[in-house]
């Protein structure tokens, strides 16, 4: 089993930047991709950011050269650093890992972003 908690999420203005982490605990080492998906209110969860399990970085087009992906396995953290926030990008962040890609097997509460115009 493994837990995941998300923090950082908050509100911001359009334009603004937040930086959202997930630590996972448990049996890490069964950990081999991280992901980062949203859900918008009336819209379907989608994929983010995410690390493969080749280590491939994978991003929605929306985000590419806004937001970066970004891990620490000492500490079994990943974070999601979002830059140049839009409104459309309102939503519940979710950290999720698992064994393969894309990842499926855990998953966090998620954490609410919510940006403003």
């Amino acid at each position: 089993q493994v837990q995941l908690v998300e923090s950082g999420g908050g509100l911001v203005q359009a334009g603004g930047s937040l930086r959202l982490s997930c630590v996972a605990s448990g049996d890490t080492r069964s950990i081999h991709a991280w992901g980062w998906h949203r859900q918008a209110p009336g819209k379907k969860r989608e994929l983010v950011a995410g690390y493969t399990t080749g280590g491939d970085l994978k991003y929605l087009d929306s985000v590419k050269g806004r937001f970066t992906i970004s891990r620490d396995d000492v500490r079994h953290t990943v974070y999601l650093q979002m830059n140049s926030l839009q409104v459309e990008d309102t939503a519940v962040y979710y950290c999720n890992v698992g064994s393969g890609w894309p990842p499926s097997s855990y998953w966090g509460k998620g954490t609410q972003v919510t940006v403003s115009s």
